[in-house]
């Protein structure tokens, strides 16, 4: 038998009965070896960047309904100054955004600021 047969292929893969290849063998499994992981690493990075381009776009969708909900709450802010909004509709517009999680409830309870966290910078290494 061949020592780099497909049947003894996975344990050389792995460095297991490596014993009794010959320098040519063994530089023919590096090489595989090394062709191997070129492949992993570049659907590793292939895959990374999907998720990096998925996350940016999350986040500006995110931040477009931030703003929306914000001007939102601050057009029931100026209604209800003005006496315009039952409190059924306040309750029931704090529900949603309390059940969207948008804002934390202390947030809800009639405050106008809106705390806005620096961006989180994303690093790669």
């Amino acid at each position: 038998m061949h020592p780099l047969s497909q049947k003894s292929m996975p344990r050389h893969l792995m460095g297991d009965a490596v014993s009794n290849l010959s320098v040519k063998e063994l530089k023919q499994l590096e090489n595989r070896l090394e062709r191997g992981i070129t492949r992993i690493r570049s659907k590793k990075h292939e895959l990374l960047l999907a998720e990096i381009e998925y996350l940016q776009k999350r986040e500006i969708e995110l931040e477009n309904e931030s703003v929306c909900l914000r001007t939102k709450i601050a057009e029931v802010e100026r209604l209800q100054q003005a006496n315009m909004v039952t409190g059924a509709e306040l309750n029931a517009i704090q529900a949603l955004a309390a059940s969207r999680n948008f804002f934390a409830p202390h947030l809800l309870e009639g405050g106008t600021a809106y705390p806005h966290n620096d961006k989180k910078i994303l690093h790669l290494g």
